[in-house]
């Protein structure tokens, strides 16, 4: 597996905090990687991400999108599914960023989806065609999951 360096930025892409992952697989339009939570801990009421959770993300440079599947420990006990609305990914060899647009969605390992911070994306002066790109990639993120598509048919 070859490591790459993850950025987080935010809307303006500044650059929020970085990450390494492992490559474990890569298309045409996307890179899946494997990385472990490292800060001590996210609690966010419906689920807490602990220090070394490990993460399987998806990220796209042809969706509004990434996808973290999160796994208690490195366990396989599925916690759910963490989707970043962002802009699409840049990915190369050893280098991967997105800049996120503060939408989220959390979807339960039952296929329960909860919206996230529909007030941070609202107050973002984003243009008109970037908040219709992110509503959709909500809406095509609900449509994964209603039809049980990778990475969502570990789903119970």
């Amino acid at each position: 597996m070859s490591s790459v360096t993850i950025e987080k930025r935010n809307h303006r892409s500044e650059l929020v905090y970085e990450y390494q992952g492992e490559v474990i697989g890569r298309g045409e339009n996307w890179v899946c990687l494997r990385a472990v939570f490292n800060p001590l801990e996210s609690n966010l009421g419906f689920v807490v991400f602990r220090r070394g959770d490990v993460f399987v993300e998806w990220f796209y440079n042809d969706q509004w999108y990434n996808i973290f599947q999160v796994h208690e420990g490195d366990s396989t006990t599925l916690k759910g599914w963490y989707c970043n609305i962002t802009r699409p990914a840049f990915i190369s060899d050893q280098h991967i960023y997105a800049d996120d647009l503060e939408l989220d969605i959390f979807v339960t390992p039952n296929g329960t989806v909860i919206l996230l911070d529909e007030d941070e994306f609202a107050a973002l002066d984003l243009p008109t065609e970037e908040r219709i790109a992110a509503l959709r990639a909500i809406q095509h993120l609900r449509q994964l999951v209603a039809e049980r598509e990778v990475p969502f048919d570990a789903i119970q």
